[in-house]
This record gives C-alpha cells, structure tokens and sequence, in this order.
C-alpha cells in the first residue's frame, strides 16, 4: 500500500523538512490577514480532514459494524464510543501557532481544558470468550503474536488461529474488523492518516521559511522584553517557563497574555497561517491525485454512515 507508507514516511522522519518546498524554492503568499482569530483559518488538507461531528458519527458506525461482528459469535457489544460533544464551537486550527486567543489566556492561561466536561467513553464488561472474540487474542498470547492484516480484503485471506463456538475468529478481532471494514477495506484504501501527513509535512516545511522564521524572532524579542527571554517558539513556552504544573495559574495567565500580545504584535498568526497554507497548496497539488481516491473513499464511508444511522 504506497498510499499507506508514505503516509508513514511523512509522519515518522518529516519528508523534505529541510527544504523550503520543491526545488528548495519558498512559495508565493496570498492575502495575509491582519491578526485573524483561528476559527477563520482555512487550509487545503481542511477538504479530507473530519470535524468533530464527522469522528464522532463515524465512531459510532465502526462501533455496530464491530457489534455485527460480535453478533455472529453470539455475543452483545454496545460499542465504546461518546456521543457527548465537545462544549463550544468548533476550532480546528486554535493551538496550531500557540495559544492565540487574547480572552482564553486572560482566563484560563495555557489550561485547554478548562471548563471542558468531558464524557469518559463507557467500557462493556465482556467475558472471556467476548473479550477474544473482540480483540482476536487470548489471555495469555504475547503482543504481536497474532497476525494483524492492514486491510479487510487480506483479513478475509488470513487465519487467526482462533476458534470460538466453532467459528474462526477474524485476524485481530471484531475490533479490527469493525476499522478495516469502514477504513480499510480493499488493498488500495488509502491511510486515514495521509492527510494529516501532508498537513505536518507542510507544517515542517513553514518553520524552516525566512518568513515565518522573521515573524517568529520578533515574537521571541517581544517576549524577551517582557522578561521571558530565551524562548524561540511559542511552543516551548509551557515547559521552559515551568507551568506545566499549573497552567490556569496566575503567572500562567500573566505569561499567556503577554505571549498572544506578542503574537498579534507581530502578526505571526496571519503571517504564518499564509506561509502554511502556501506550502499546502504545494502539497496537494503534488499528491493530486492520492487524495482524490481518499476523497472518493471518505464519501463512500458517510454514504455508509448514513445507510447504517
């Protein structure tokens, strides 16, 4: 599956990290925006990737595929996933340059959880048969001893090893079943990860650019000014001003004011929102036609979704 080891590639080693793009070249910008909030922030790799309320019911969909799974061996399975969704508006991009906005870090500093109220999905008891069933692993199997096909078609070719009831037990389980089928079910589904692949790729890309490498030592004097020197990132903030212990607390309030004061000062959201977005451009445009098939194959999973709900 190339699709699925270039994806691999991409996440694990940062693929031409070291270049400024193709041919070493850094891209042209469009329109930067003066100090946009995130939620405006749009972004190529946006078209593939699922809001919250697509992962949600996609959740639940893997869920009753894997119940029909169970069902064939006799068993219930009420499925795992929370159908509580998250408090506020969706933001997909708010912490993509840092903490951003200058009213959550006067409230709640660097704390991206407060005032969150999280459902901790329920876990079913199951008995030991269930629980083979579901996982295709006995108690006492060592990880990685039972084969664990990448894709439905080759888990329809591949002997678990495992009976129950009479009945083969499929390569990895009911669980696994339950994501090949909506994930991966034929050997040229594309990774489900590929997009977020390119998405980092591009990510990489934006931090080795003159431009936004220029946005981000006029934050860092900012910062350093306001006594907070040394800092080269705005993700280095937390852990070299030791807050992560307490990331509502005052001082945590105090630094992430200055912190996005910084930011809008040197308009490093909009310079560097552009700079990503460019190099995204690249990258679609280079993998074209890998993420129309993953287009055409995340339709055929809502059109699935839909039937099933």
């Amino acid at each position: 599956m190339a699709a699925v080891a270039l994806a691999a590639a991409l996440l694990a080693s940062g693929c031409g990290a070291d270049e400024a793009g193709k041919g070493g070249k850094e891209p042209a910008l469009g329109p930067v925006a003066h100090n946009p909030v995130t939620s405006s922030l749009a972004f190529p790799m946006d078209a593939f990737t699922d809001s919250d309320a697509d992962v949600r019911r996609m959740a639940r969909v893997q869920d009753r595929i894997t119940a029909q799974c169970m069902a064939r061996y006799g068993f219930t399975y009420e499925g795992s996933a929370s159908a509580t969704a998250p408090a506020g508006a969706e933001d997909r991009h708010r912490y993509l340059f840092g903490l951003a906005d200058p009213a959550y870090a006067a409230r709640y500093g660097y704390d991206k959880n407060a005032g969150a109220e999280r459902v901790p999905p329920t876990r079913p008891t199951l008995s030991d048969s269930a629980n083979v069933v579901l996982h295709g692993m006995r108690s006492d199997d060592k990880p990685g001893s039972r084969p664990d096909p990448m894709t439905q078609d080759e888990a329809d070719k591949t002997d678990s090893g495992i009976d129950v009831g009479g009945k083969k037990v499929p390569a990895g389980g009911c669980v696994r079943e339950g994501y090949r089928k909506l994930y991966a079910p034929t050997k040229d589904s594309v990774d489900l990860l590929f997009a977020f692949g390119l998405s980092s790729e591009a990510h990489q890309r934006s931090k080795n650019d003159s431009r936004v490498k220029d946005v981000l030592g006029k934050w860092s004097d900012c910062m350093g000014k306001a006594g907070y020197s040394g800092i080269s990132t705005p993700y280095e903030v937390v852990e070299k001003l030791r807050l992560t212990d307490d990331k509502g607390g005052p001082k945590a309030v105090a630094v992430a004011v200055k912190d996005v004061a910084c930011k809008r000062e040197a308009n490093l959201v909009g310079v560097w929102a552009a700079v990503e977005k460019a190099y995204q451009e690249q990258l679609a445009e280079e993998h074209a036609e890998t993420l129309a098939l993953y287009k055409k194959q995340r339709d055929a999973r809502f059109k699935l979704a839909a039937s099933m709900s």
